[in-house]
């Protein structure tokens, strides 16, 4: 696998991952700041609560859909050119809301953020695979991942400050201000990894090695594992307040909870990603993170007290990191350096799809058996996902054992 050309000495890495998750944390904190407004902006032009859902999950529909196609995309064309136009997509989509006045207005703007989010997101974790070195992977996707996620945890909170001061509007404004400094900063620091020679990037040669790619059974290990941890995901963030409410806690404690959740889950990837690297064992890291997974969540169903609640957010924040930080990796190792775009676009599908999944489908499954055992069913559901993942890495990385500085 043809790696000198897209490599760089530890200087030049460190400071090309710097770019990258600044720029990273710069797009989600701009994009994020309209989550805790747009409902209740949706609500103020006469959405009711089933439309104030669609909204929301045309955004989820749109990026799950398009995040493959978009990674194949980056692979053909380049990543640099896919990542600006999805910076320029999510520009216009945050301008965009300012002048929304209906319903349909937001879903056509929430389809158009997805298409951005899809562009943008599997782009620069494609882009961080180029300029690691593969003893660096982990670390690599720990410190990127991380700076996504505090971008999706500060920003809301800094939109709902701003929406409370000064209005809805405002935060449509600002995000759109920063976006388009988003924009520059992708152009202007961001340099576009150096070709590859050994393939050509278009003709039916590409397509054939990439269908081939397709049948790659450690990479579809990683897809469906992802898929079934996000699952657990859509559950927690769409049932958990309606079930911490039933036992109790007063909305600031269940704030509490979510909050705990991002930052243990943004935190841990750092030293979980270095410890990925440092221990050569990556399948193994994110199959006891899957598992965990599936344990924190039905840890919910006992849990009668905020403490208890406190917990078992801890431990799935925890637990999503140890295993995403390796999944990441894996997916990287596992894929050809021309296919990396392709393979980390599927990735970014099957996270939407699973949290689709988890809020669509659980809604019935929970209205007719409650939540105890809604909760323990998805955790049930993704070991039948993790049990084909151990299925699809049995046989391969018979030496994972890399050496790391």
């Amino acid at each position: 696998m043809a790696q000198d050309d897209c490599r760089t000495d530890h200087r030049s890495f460190t400071m090309l991952l710097t770019i990258c998750c600044l720029v990273t944390f710069g797009c989600y904190f701009a994009v994020s700041m309209r989550l805790p407004v747009v409902p209740l902006y949706a609500s103020g032009l006469g959405a009711s609560t089933s439309q104030i859902g669609v909204i929301n999950a045309a955004f989820y529909l749109m990026a799950g859909i398009l995040a493959l196609p978009s990674g194949m995309l980056s692979d053909l064309i380049g990543r640099k050119r896919l990542a600006l136009t999805g910076a320029l997509i999510l520009f216009a989509g945050m301008l965009l809301l300012i002048f929304a006045q209906s319903f349909f207005h937001l879903t056509g703007i929430y389809l158009l953020l997805g298409v951005g989010i899809a562009a943008f997101g599997p782009t620069m974790m494609s882009w961080v695979s180029e300029i690691s070195p593969a003893t660096h992977l982990g670390r690599a996707y720990g410190w990127y991942t991380t700076a996504l996620f505090c971008g999706l945890g500060m920003g809301p909170a800094a939109g709902g400050a701003l929406g409370d001061a000064f209005g809805y509007r405002s935060v449509f404004l600002a995000g759109a201000a920063l976006s388009a400094f988003n924009i520059w900063a992708v152009q202007r620091f961001l340099t576009a990894p150096g070709p590859d020679a050994g393939y050509e990037k278009t003709g039916d040669m590409w397509r054939s090695n990439a269908a081939r790619m397709l049948t790659n059974r450690p990479l579809i290990g990683c897809w469906l594992v992802t898929f079934g941890a996000n699952i657990i995901g859509g559950v927690f963030f769409t049932y958990l307040p309606l079930l911490a409410r039933d036992r109790g806690l007063d909305v600031g404690q269940i704030g509490m909870v979510f909050l705990l959740q991002s930052v243990s889950n943004a935190v841990s990837r750092i030293p979980f990603g270095a410890l990925s690297d440092r221990l050569g064992r990556r399948k193994h890291q994110a199959l006891v993170g899957v598992l965990l997974a599936s344990l924190s969540i039905a840890g919910f169903v006992s849990a009668r007290t905020f403490f208890h609640f406190l917990l078992a957010a801890l431990c799935l924040g925890m637990s999503l990191a140890i295993a995403f930080t390796s999944i990441g990796a894996l997916i990287a190792e596992t894929t050809e350096h021309r296919f990396r775009g392709l393979a980390i676009g599927g990735y970014n599908s099957f996270i939407y799809f699973g949290l689709m999944a988890g809020s669509i489908g659980f809604g019935p499954v929970i209205e007719s058996v409650g939540f105890a055992y809604g909760f323990m069913l998805a955790g049930a559901i993704n070991l039948f996902f993790v049990a084909f993942f151990i299925w699809s890495m049995s046989g391969t990385f018979q030496n994972e054992r890399t050496n790391s500085d």
